[in-house]
């Protein structure tokens, strides 16, 4: 009887399993795209990934076989310090006999370690018992943890379990608050709250930690029980109590179910809109890896972000805030999923827009760890990005409240980065800076910058000393959205205003900024009288704003597809392979690929009717970029184009937000 007893329970388990594969096909095909393994040693070891959800400002990761314990590693927390680890596993769980011996080696009895996008999962098992882990965020607040005990003996079992933890920081303050564990940090407002949701804890501090005793437990044969515990980490202008009011009645089961279906949604929905050629099972894996990466990067609202929005990359310590330019470009992608996600993005950051129409270049939740940029804005593609969200929602009212900012951000690149007024603009910058000049194109450290000089404007407006291709490709672009918004909202003389000017700007971009004897768009010194001949990705902008003329586009495209210039390994680098300046390894802008780049150039050649190009230099970039294919590897910030190596930064929002747009019709 006990034989069947046990067959019909493998029965069911594997029933159960089966169910949730076909249910949640896209989910279980897409598992493990990101490689969250890793052993932090101290608070600032930022080796390795954590995962989030929701727009939390923590998140959490599998510690390696090695050192495995019962836990999940971290959390990792973004609410202070640029991001820190509290501990290796906060709530590293201990299942001892009366005699205080451990029963599970936790090391040996490990099975399995699984992430999805909804959630993470680990599985531990012995001859007696077995032990699985599931995580999931209930919240931009709090994760939740479950852990079920089962009896594979024979025999009954009574288990003493408990958690402990040292903490890496020394910041913080933990406290017992009617068994729930309180944290306090001297270097953040959010405070943090671990509850034992189901079963009483007997909670002592310790010197560097806590310990937690749960009340026994006693299996029968085949019997499994429950332990859920909540981490929560929520800042002051959020509501604790009501918190945990919906942390006291939450059913685990209903809020993993609820998490797997609405990401199942997600990515059923964007894998009906891929295109044609990428119609391979190998593209929708990778567009779950592509949207994980930008939710591992979402953040809630917090102090002085006004609105949630994405950061370009958690993983790397200056990266904790919103950029302008990777703003724009993340809420072009994330409108294809999360609609809301991508408005608030654009939100967060004209949040802080001046009087003048001038949009800083990047903001933080905490300024005095770091201060918001106002020294430069960076290229304008707002408007772009709002339009592809109107595309997408239809949503009138988004346009009512961005269009008379956009109109003003528009305008405002006249007044304060036009030197001799002749209606082409140059980058530069608010202080009088050279360097925050060249942030302001994007392109730090391009060599088309090499000999610039700054020009005063006026108070507090200062311009490079030459006009820029992609600058006015850019606002030539602007312009067209602003015409396309203008309508919708029936603002006719609006409407002509912004085609008369986009025709003047054309005529002027085709005629002053292109080079016949090479075949590309240069930036020019300022009289536009010489060409500052680097040939550079910018020469490309012109096929993406649609600025160029049929044979202007047929001789970028040669030069795109030249395996000398542009199609290298990895085709698009910023800077031509041929020219004696190329650093395909650590030159950031003089030669490495970057993806907004990329995608401009690959789009480009799409509206031109270079669809067959565009696709052979698409194919390169997403095969022959290092990782981008592979599961456990993350996006990268930009790679190098002869080899395929991935550079800088790991988990990169803006390169995952490209790929995502070059896999997906328009």
């Amino acid at each position: 009887m006990k034989h069947i007893t046990t067959f019909s329970f493998l029965l069911v388990l594997f029933a159960h399993t089966i169910i949730a594969q076909k249910t949640f096909s896209n989910l279980e095909a897409g598992k493990n795209s990101l490689n969250y393994k890793g052993n932090p040693t101290s608070a600032t070891d930022r080796k390795y990934l954590a995962f989030s959800d929701k727009g939390a400002w923590f998140g959490f990761g599998f510690l390696e076989p090695s050192e495995v314990q019962g836990g999940f590693s971290g959390p990792y927390l973004l609410t202070e310090q640029n991001g820190v680890w509290l501990s290796s596993s906060f709530l590293s769980l201990h299942l001892n006999d009366k005699n205080k011996q451990e029963l599970v080696n936790w090391k040996t009895a490990l099975v399995t370690q699984n992430s999805y996008n909804s959630h993470l999962e680990q599985q531990f098992k012995n001859e007696k018992i077995e032990v699985k882990q599931l995580l999931v965020f209930s919240s931009g607040h709090s994760a939740i943890q479950k852990t079920s005990i089962t009896n594979r003996s024979k025999e009954i079992i009574t288990l003493y379990p408990s958690f402990d933890s040292k903490l890496f920081l020394d910041n913080l303050k933990l406290s017992n608050e009617s068994q729930m564990l309180k944290i306090v940090s001297t270097k953040s407002k959010a405070i943090g709250y671990t509850q034992f949701l189901n079963t009483k804890a007997t909670i002592e501090i310790t010197k560097n930690g806590y310990n937690a005793q749960i009340e026994k437990l006693t299996l029968k044969p085949n019997e499994t029980k429950e332990i859920i515990v909540s981490q929560t980490f929520i800042f002051p202008e959020y509501s604790w109590q009501k918190e945990g009011q919906n942390l006291a009645k939450v059913n685990f089961n209903t809020v993993l179910n609820t998490v797997q279906k609405e990401k199942e949604n997600q990515l059923t929905q964007l894998i009906a809109h891929k295109k044609g050629i990428y119609k391979d099972p190998i593209y929708s894996n990778l567009i779950a890896k592509l949207v994980l990466t930008l939710q591992n990067n979402s953040r809630i609202a917090a102090e002085g972000l006004k609105h949630e929005g994405i950061f370009p990359s958690y993983n790397y310590e200056w990266f904790n805030g919103f950029w302008a330019w990777d703003s724009w470009k993340h809420a072009a992608a994330v409108v294809n999923y999360n609609p809301e996600l991508a408005k608030n993005q654009i939100r967060a950051l004209f949040d802080r827009q001046k009087p003048n129409g001038f949009i800083p270049d990047c903001i933080y939740r905490d300024t005095l760890i770091e201060p918001n940029n106002y020294r430069n804005t960076k290229s304008p593609l707002a408007a772009w990005a709002v339009w592809k969200i109107y595309e997408k929602t239809k949503d009138d009212n988004f346009l009512k409240e961005f269009y008379p900012k956009l109109k003003s951000y528009h305008n405002w690149w006249y007044k304060d980065r036009d030197h001799d007024q002749d209606a082409l603009c140059e980058f530069g910058s608010t202080d009088g800076t050279l360097v925050a000049g060249k942030w302001e194109s994007g392109m730090d450290n391009a060599v088309r910058f090499d000999n610039s000089k700054i020009l005063k404007n006026g108070e507090k407006a200062f311009s490079i000393d030459q006009e820029s291709v992609d600058l006015n490709s850019y606002l030539y672009a602007e312009k067209g959205y602003l015409n396309q918004m203008a309508q919708v909202l029936k603002l006719d003389q609006e409407s002509k205003k912004w085609q008369d000017e986009a025709f003047a700007l054309k005529t002027k971009i085709q005629n002053q900024f292109w080079d016949a004897s090479t075949g590309w768009f240069y930036d020019t010194s300022m009289d536009g009288k010489s060409f500052v001949k680097e040939m550079g990705c910018e020469g490309y902008l012109p096929l993406w704003a649609e600025v160029a003329t049929p044979q202007q586009a047929k001789a970028i495209k040669e030069n795109m597809l030249n395996p000398a210039t542009f199609n290298t390994f990895i085709p698009l680098p910023t800077l031509a392979a041929n020219h004696p300046k190329f650093k395909p390894e650590g030159g950031y802008w003089r030669g490495p690929i970057w993806l907004d780049q990329s995608y401009f150039a690959i789009n480009g050649l799409e509206k031109y009717g270079y669809t067959n190009e565009a696709n052979q230099l698409a194919h390169k970039l997403i095969h022959n970029a290092e990782g981008v294919l592979e599961k456990g590897e993350a996006i990268r910030e930009n790679y190098q184009p002869l080899s395929g190596k991935g550079l800088e930064s790991y988990n990169f929002s803006w390169s995952a937000a490209h790929y995502l747009m070059l896999l997906l019709e328009e």
